[in-house]
């Protein structure tokens, strides 16, 4: 069942993601060669508790660190640990804050230092990719709209969206309905209306978009070595244009 928000609860929503977007723009000063990735996740669990909010990962079914930290051909759910970024990497950094009962989920991928032109490309590719599955973001589209213009961008653009893990609807609970493919035709399931609340994540990959999941159960890596890059915001539907809600 989607829930839709109202305006009262949109404004609780816009607190906690303004927290997730100031602890990306802290650790965007942080992303250098030579810092570890636990390093990035006390620098973030400080920012966010700062604020008077929760990260919204730790302990999210076991999940043990307050970000994702996602290392070239880890796509999602990478766990912060002692590995140093080295210049050329691509990290995808996930961050969920929690704040008077409502959730804020929002990505970013980064380069480390100097990187390739080709993962440069696949970093802008994914970010751009969001903002047009955005433009159907609109009341009377449909929820596959949005997905289709992410794979089709995509695609076009000569990489891959992976199937295997989606975006989702957001509120009370960091996961609610609906699931948000980055894939599929248009013209499929429920239209959007005002009051819903949408957490779309393109996870783009170089090369192809099987992936698989390390012994650690969490961090999700593409199958064939290739970078991944992962671009995510919170998007409240209006009766007007939609609103990017984890944003400063």
């Amino acid at each position: 069942m989607i829930i839709i928000k109202s305006k009262k609860e949109i404004e609780y929503m816009k607190e906690a993601g303004k927290i997730v977007a100031y602890t990306h723009e802290l650790l965007r000063e942080y992303i250098k060669p030579g810092i570890t990735t636990k390093e990035l996740d006390h620098i973030a669990e400080n920012e966010i508790r700062k604020h008077g909010a929760i990260p919204a990962f730790k302990g999210y079914h076991g999940f043990p660190a307050t970000i994702c930290a996602s290392i070239n051909e880890e796509v999602v759910h990478g766990i912060p640990g002692l590995k140093t970024l080295e210049d050329g990497d691509i990290i995808s950094i996930d961050i969920g804050a929690v704040i008077n009962g409502y959730y804020g989920d929002a990505a970013r991928t980064h380069a480390v230092g100097n990187v390739s032109e080709e993962a440069s490309r696949l970093i802008q590719v994914t970010k751009q990719s969001f903002y047009e599955g955005l433009k159907f973001c609109k009341e009377g589209y449909r929820l596959s709209d949005i997905s289709h213009a992410v794979q089709k961008y995509v695609e076009e653009n000569g990489f891959s969206v992976v199937r295997d893990f989606v975006g989702h609807g957001i509120g009370q609970n960091m996961h609610e309905d609906p699931q948000i493919p980055n894939y599929g035709l248009p013209g499929k399931g429920p239209r959007l209306k005002s009051g819903m609340v949408l957490a779309i994540e393109p996870m783009v990959n170089m090369g192809s978009y099987h992936v698989k999941t390390l012994l650690d159960n969490w961090t999700v890596v593409t199958i064939d070595g290739k970078y991944s890059a992962h671009y995510e915001h919170s998007v409240a539907i209006t009766e007007d244009e939609p609103i990017i809600l984890t944003t400063i």
